[in-house]
């Protein structure tokens, strides 16, 4: 029986419209005028309205090549539901206004028989919004190829259960008709965020932010989950995705092809020079086959 979740967050955090939607990513993935490539093999990308990350989004996406790829895990941190494991989604198909991505029944019914994943119900998935920011990406990226998606959602890990579902996850990635789309921005900064570490040495606030972003933008891209961790413990960093960073991370060196992640689009929705300023920071990377 089919069991839909809606695109909750269309006509709020990105336009209903259908033509207007359309336009939006294509010219967003035109201007960020990258090549297409078989080795893309995955993504990390922000999750924020399209208004502030659509555009930063595109760098992420404009290296997907659909030609080969039939599935796509969807990684995403959990904003309003506590749990302290993954969890899978429950329904058959996720709707978008320019395209609906059907579910693999049978990858979920695979992850269901480990015995570690929960499931959320559909009022937890249609609220959550990291996921969902991705999909009208991937229904314009896979137009025309039919691909279906494994949606996970990542709950407030322990290292122990990074690594665990790192490596229960690791088989995935040796099929290169998988692909890993991982939901995440980076420093939220400001006191409505909890979140004020500046370091002056930098001079202004916005050019401290970016540092302390580019030094994990940069250990991630050693693709050291241990380091990464190590980093967070240091400098608390607001990144909301961390643990389905912290996963892919796992997932990358518990396989064996040899993947490496690549940051290539930095963004701030606004720049902070004063205590009173807020922003979120925005970092997309391609994760690439490395030959």
């Amino acid at each position: 029986m089919e069991k839909i979740r809606r695109a909750s967050h269309a006509g709020s955090w990105y336009t209903d419209n259908p033509n207007k939607l359309s336009e939006e990513l294509d010219g967003w993935i035109r201007a960020a005028g990258l090549p297409k490539s078989s080795d893309v093999r995955g993504v990390i990308a922000p999750h924020a309205g399209y208004s502030y990350s659509g555009r930063a989004a595109a760098y992420a996406f404009g290296n997907i090549d659909p030609t080969n790829i039939t599935r796509v895990f969807l990684v995403g941190p959990s904003h309003h539901y506590y749990t302290p494991k993954c969890a899978l989604s429950t329904a058959t198909v996720y709707k978008t206004p320019i395209g609906d991505l059907p579910i693999d029944l049978e990858v979920i019914e695979e992850l269901k028989a480990t015995g570690k994943f929960e499931l959320m119900n559909l009022r937890v998935d249609e609220a959550e919004h990291s996921m969902e920011m991705h999909l009208p990406y991937l229904s314009k990226v896979f137009e025309g190829h039919p691909v279906k998606i494994i949606p996970i959602l990542v709950g407030a890990l322990s290292a122990e259960n990074e690594a665990m579902y790192g490596k229960l996850l690791a088989k995935y990635v040796d099929d290169p008709h998988n692909f890993f789309s991982v939901s995440s921005d980076f420093c939220h900064w400001g006191s409505r965020f909890n979140y004020m570490y500046y370091d002056k040495k930098y001079g202004a606030i916005h050019k401290s932010i970016e540092a302390l972003d580019k030094m994990g933008m940069d250990i991630i891209e050693t693709g050291d989950a241990d380091a990464f961790k190590q980093y967070l413990s240091e400098y608390d960093n607001a990144i909301c995705g961390r643990h389905p960073i912290s996963v892919f991370l796992h997932m990358l060196s518990n396989s064996s092809t040899k993947i490496k992640i690549k940051f290539l689009r930095y963004e701030q929705s606004s720049q902070c020079k004063s205590t009173r300023d807020s922003s979120v920071s925005y970092a997309s990377a391609a994760a690439k086959v490395d030959a």
